[in-house]
């Protein structure tokens, strides 16, 4: 189970609520990529696009080398399964909540058809 009073877990979800940096990590779910890349599509600058990976590279979610003039980037998925654990456990609770509605709602209803037919 992940903790909620995670650190690594805060800085996960910080990078993950800009549409920037999701679409930085969509990109880089098809491999590496180089800064300039990723900054194109998003027509951001490269500071801009900088500075988002920065905040993902915080996050653990990316790593970044440099080759010559090129900064490459990849995608690190453990901390995704970190933040998709924590947000399982209330899937199955609500799911769980939602079938025992289900059920009380089936049951309700079959209740309801013999009255239905005596009148």
């Amino acid at each position: 189970m992940v903790v909620d009073q995670s650190p690594r877990l805060d800085r996960v979800f910080h990078a993950l609520a800009h549409p920037a940096r999701r679409a930085i990590i969509r990109q880089l779910s098809g491999g590496e990529r180089n800064l300039s890349e990723l900054a194109s599509p998003l027509r951001m600058t490269f500071p801009a696009a900088t500075k988002h990976v920065r905040v993902l590279e915080r996050a653990d979610l990316v790593r970044r080398r440099v080759v010559g003039r090129q900064h490459l980037c990849r995608l690190r998925a453990a901390p995704l399964r970190d933040a998709t654990l924590w947000t399982e456990q209330f899937r199955r609770n609500w799911e769980a909540r939602f079938r025992a509605l289900d059920e009380l709602l089936d049951e309700m209803k079959s209740e309801e058809q013999p009255r239905s037919r005596r009148r």
